[in-house]
């Protein structure tokens, strides 16, 4: 792979197309603006991220986790992208000083294909199909197909949201450019070819993927996926310590020790020292937190810089926090074992996730059947709740049984549980 060729601000479904612009941003900061300022970001806000959604103390959501994610993703594509300038001097003036703004806007759709309940609701969409009632269909589709329902996964679901064109809605889905799409696509294979749960792309999305892995010259992942991947890993483990910490689940000492740890012990006592004018104990773990990230991000720059060959030819494996330091990988592994051990684990959690998975597993079995068997009454009524650009009469059980989770998919939380009573007979609509 080479950089002139994997930078591209060709536009899906706009490839041909010479538009006028009247304004100074270039074509990746477009594709930031038009992702924060659409419907299915501002969905997130409504979306768990770990924790319950918040009660008196505010903890993160979908929404605040992308937008943080975003800002790290935004220093590692500026930082790559400069040293790679002073590595490789000739490629000054391509796309490549536009890095940091590709990986930012990467970051904020790495999530929009999540259903609600996030985990907990993948995994009710796959076992109702590989386990439960939804058995039934497997010999109606292929087995590329059936791999896609019963390894149901937000990574695949994101890059169906930005390029599939659901019905009414123009061709290209966001008509995002070719490296923003690319950046998102964390497993570049199907299902079919999944060894786990994980996989990059539904069968509806196929040729879309390979015209642009094709277009950019891809060999396995695009480069910049491993920098979308760091700020994720980066905001995931360092943010929801701070979470535990707001919700007493983790003491101040516990978490500060945590934090401290990613920072040179010879730098300690300075951090001290800048500490002591502030009293508030969130705001320090605040200040302890960006001292963290900050590490985090430097180290991981440096892993990026010193594997670019490997990336290059597609030979690097593992994440980049993987292959950093001593001191920040056994870090970083210390934070991953308290928040199995301490945070995922913590009551609240898993209430919610078995609450999540119930709520998604019967409007999946429910919203099925009713576009499966669409003459009866009750099916009726229920397909009357699905907007009409979903395509839930498309010819063909594999569209369908897409179809359904897109609508199922693009829920938040709220709403899902709203929908779930109101079916259950559990809540009415206010009079």
């Amino acid at each position: 792979m080479n950089w002139q060729q994997l930078i591209s601000n060709k536009r899906l479904g706009q490839e041909e197309a010479h538009i006028a612009r009247r304004d100074d941003r270039t074509e990746f900061r477009r594709d930031y603006d038009r992702l924060i300022f659409s419907a299915p970001f501002r969905r997130l806000q409504n979306k768990t991220q770990v924790f319950p959604l918040p009660g008196s103390v505010f903890v993160h959501n979908r929404l605040t986790h992308s937008l943080e994610v975003a800002s790290v993703g935004r220093s590692l594509g500026d930082d790559v992208a400069r040293r790679l300038i002073e590595l490789h001097p000739e490629l000054a003036d391509s796309h490549i000083s536009e890095i940091g703004s590709i990986v930012s806007a990467a970051c904020l759709a790495h999530d929009m294909g999540n259903p609600p309940f996030g985990h907990s609701g993948e995994r009710a969409i796959a076992t109702y199909f590989s386990e439960g009632p939804g058995l039934k269909y497997k010999d109606l589709v292929t087995d590329e197909e059936w791999a896609d329902i019963t390894h149901f996964d937000g990574n695949a679901n994101a890059f169906r949201l930005l390029t599939h064109q659901f019905k009414g809605r123009r061709p290209g889905g966001f008509v995002l450019t070719y490296s923003t799409l690319a950046s998102i696509v964390k497993y570049p294979f199907p299902a079919i070819k999944a060894k786990k749960q994980k996989f990059g792309y539904f069968q509806q999305e196929a040729d879309i993927y390979n015209k642009i892995k094709d277009d950019l010259g891809l060999c396995g992942r695009h480069p910049l996926v491993y920098l979308v991947e760091a700020a994720d890993d980066i905001c995931y483990e360092i943010m929801d310590l701070e979470d535990a910490h707001k919700l007493k689940i983790l003491t101040f000492d516990e978490t500060k020790k945590l934090m401290l740890g990613f920072v040179p012990e010879d730098r300690h006592a300075r951090i001290e020292e800048h500490s002591k004018e502030v009293s508030d104990k969130n705001e320090l773990i605040v200040y302890y937190r960006s001292c963290a990230i900050g590490e985090l991000v430097k180290e991981c720059v440096n892993v990026f810089i010193k594997n670019e060959e490997a990336i290059l030819k597609g030979e690097f494996e593992g994440s980049l926090i993987k292959h950093t330091c001593p001191l920040i990988s056994d870090a970083y592994n210390k934070c991953v074992d308290v928040a199995v051990h301490r945070i995922y684990n913590s009551r609240d959690v898993i209430d919610t996730e078995l609450a999540g998975y119930r709520i998604i597993y019967t409007l999946v079995e429910l919203f099925t059947d009713a576009v499966m068997n669409p003459d009866k009454a009750y099916s009726q009524l229920l397909l009357g709740r699905i907007s009409s650009q979903y395509e839930v009469d498309s010819i063909g059980i594999y569209p369908r049984l897409l179809a359904v989770l897109d609508f199922i998919s693009g829920m938040t939380d709220v709403f899902a549980l709203d929908l779930f009573r109101k079916i259950n007979g559990q809540s009415l609509p206010a009079v």
